[in-house]
Parts: structure tokens; C-alpha cells; sequence
């Protein structure tokens, strides 16, 4: 199967692509990488899950918020590569978790993200290196924020340095 199809069978929806809100770009290929820039969780009538991890939410609901980023990542490559099969492989996840200070399984909301990306290119290729760390509050009171580095596919590839 490809990503393309693997995420299909999850019916999931991804949100529009979110826009910058700041001076940066949300996506840059350089060589063979694509660097997704630190994305929240935006749902589907684009507003933002919002909250902290110990305080108003729950670790499970931290991780659903998690997944809705890893979805909302998706959405950026979606929209700028038009297909999940011009990705190879993850290379690289950094997860950021507003949480309360006593907080201590931000590995575990990261998940939401990494199954996802798991699911949709497979238990090798879906999941690389990875960090998840503690924050005291992040942009807009969202609960997490994730970043993420990808390989392209070597036609892929080939198609951006032509």
C-alpha cells in the first residue's frame, strides 16, 4: 500500500494547511529534506485545540491534540508536494508539550503524532529520531506544537532540483 492509500483507510480528516504567523515559511525543501516548521493543532473549521497538559486537559486528550498537529503537518505536505508517496521517510520529530510543571509523560502525547506518521509510512519509513520536551506555555495557549523533517522520494527529489 502506499501513504497515500494507508491514510485513506484511517478516515481522518486533515484541516486547511495553516498559514504563517510570523516571518517564516511552513515548509522549505532543501536538497532532499523537507522542514516542516513548528505546526499546533488545527481542526477542520480551523480553529486551534487549546489548553495545558495537566491542568485543563488530560494526557489523552494532550495526545489527540498531538495527532490533530501530526494532521495538520500533513495537511502543509499535502498542499505543497500534493501526494503523502513524495515523502520516503520521517527523519526527524520535535515535540513541544505546554504542560504543567509536575508533568512527566510528554513522550506519551507526542505519540498522538508519531503513530500517525507511523500509520501512514509504515513502522520503518513512518517513524525517525525524536524529542519531546516540556514547555511552560506555547504560542496561543495550544497544548502542543510539533516540527518535523522529512526525506523526499528521489523522483520527487529529482522533480525540485531540475
Amino acid at each position: 500500500m502506499t501513504p497515500d492509500e494507508r491514510f485513506e483507510q484511517l478516515k481522518l480528516e486533515l484541516p486547511p494547511a495553516p498559514l504563517p504567523l510570523g516571518v517564516y515559511k511552513p515548509f522549505l525543501i532543501v536538497g532532499n529534506l523537507v522542514y516542516v516548521s513548528g505546526h499546533g493543532p488545527v481542526l477542520p473549521d480551523k480553529t486551534l485545540i487549546k489548553g495545558r497538559v495537566g491542568d485543563t486537559m488530560n494526557e489523552d486528550e494532550g495526545k489527540h491534540a498531538a495527532q490533530q498537529v501530526g494532521l495538520t503537518i500533513l495537511a502543509t505536505l499535502k498542499q505543497n508536494l500534493g501526494s503523502f508517496n513524495n515523502i520516503k521517510r520521517v527523519i526527524k520529530v520535535l515535540g513541544m508539550v505546554a504542560a504543567t510543571p509536575d508533568f512527566e509523560k510528554q513522550p506519551y502525547v507526542i505519540n498522538g503524532c508519531s503513530e500517525l506518521f507511523a500509520h501512514v509510512w509504515g513502522s520503518d519509513n513512518g517513524v525517525g529520531v525524536r524529542s519531546a520536551v516540556g514547555m511552560g506555555s506555547l504560542p496561543g495557549n495550544i497544548p502542543v506544537e510539533i516540527e518535523a523533517v522529512f526525506e523526499l522520494e528521489e523522483a520527487q527529489f529529482a522533480t525540485y532540483t531540475a
